[in-house]
């Protein structure tokens, strides 16, 4: 029977060789794609506070927003963009010996901030495109309870959950490359990204639209005042959206977000189909 998608073996093959090429791209290159992904995942975030915030019932606000937001990479993969949780992939190649350490970091921080500037872009236009304004200023008070809740958590809570938001993005990543056809990719990427919405997990340039939208609603007093009355945040609460305080969701959920990448998907997925197990299987039986 013919063969229609892409075997395990055969993906981690291709998205190393895709790894090794992000590695090397030119800084200018990796600089523009950086922000291109950014805004994607921040159009893709803003798209999906927009269809959700009405909505009181928690899991059906998230099933709601869960719907629109794989947009975000779904554009990423099919126009280009280059995003840091996926790119937290390219570990595969530095374990492989085809990227070294210095090549992954390198592009690991010149894509983050890429991307938190592809963000910020979004973030300054859907502010002043009115779109806060929907339901009386109730989507403004939402973007503010949203950043309230991300700079509020517990670091522990940012690790597990960056954690886990990034074993499903990275798990999209491959699944639409085991998928040989558009329509293919489309539903490899949907289902586990509207998996980690819907789980409430924590990603790290998701939240580079989040919570500066918030801070910048939160400059609003209409916004404010809406937040105060349908949220019960106090005047304190949102006092503290500052960029001090955003790094207390930033740090955790980057560094579980790449421990989801690299530890629980990339090196995992490379013992398992790339490593050459035949050699130690031999010296076993010859010791």
């Amino acid at each position: 029977m013919e063969q229609h998608f892409n075997t395990p073996s055969e993906v981690i093959d291709t998205n190393m060789k895709a790894g090794e090429g992000k590695a090397h791209l030119p800084l200018g290159k990796m600089i523009l794609l950086g922000i291109m992904a950014g805004a994607f995942i921040a159009l893709g975030g803003a798209t999906s506070s927009t269809a959700a915030h009405a909505i009181d019932n928690v899991g059906l606000a998230r099933f709601v927003a869960g719907i629109i937001f794989p947009v975000g990479l779904m554009i990423i993969v099919f126009v280009g963009g280059e995003l840091f949780t996926g790119n937290c992939l390219i570990v595969m190649d530095v374990v492989g010996k085809k990227v070294t350490w210095f090549e992954c970091i390198r592009n690991l921080i010149v894509v983050y901030f890429s991307n938190l500037i592809g963000a910020l872009i979004i973030d300054t236009l859907i502010y002043f495109s009115g779109n806060l304004d929907y339901t009386g200023g109730l989507l403004g008070a939402y973007a503010i309870k949203v950043a309230v809740g991300k700079v509020g958590i517990s670091p522990l809570k940012g690790i597990t959950s960056g954690i886990l938001c990034n074993i499903l993005v990275c798990i999209a990543i491959l699944m639409a490359v085991a998928a040989t056809d558009i329509v293919g990719k489309v539903w490899a990427i949907f289902f586990p990204i509207m998996a980690f919405v819907v789980g409430g997990f924590e990603h790290c340039v998701a939240n580079m639209f989040y919570i500066p939208v918030g801070m910048m609603a939160a400059q609003n007093p209409v916004y404010v005042a809406k937040a105060q009355e349908a949220y019960g945040l106090t005047a304190e609460q949102i006092q503290g959206l500052t960029i001090l305080h955003s790094l207390n969701n930033f740090i955790p959920v980057t560094i579980g977000n790449i421990l989801g990448g690299m530890v629980f998907v990339g090196i995992p997925c490379y013992f398992i189909y790339k490593k050459k197990w035949q050699k130690y299987h031999d010296d076993v039986k010859t010791a």
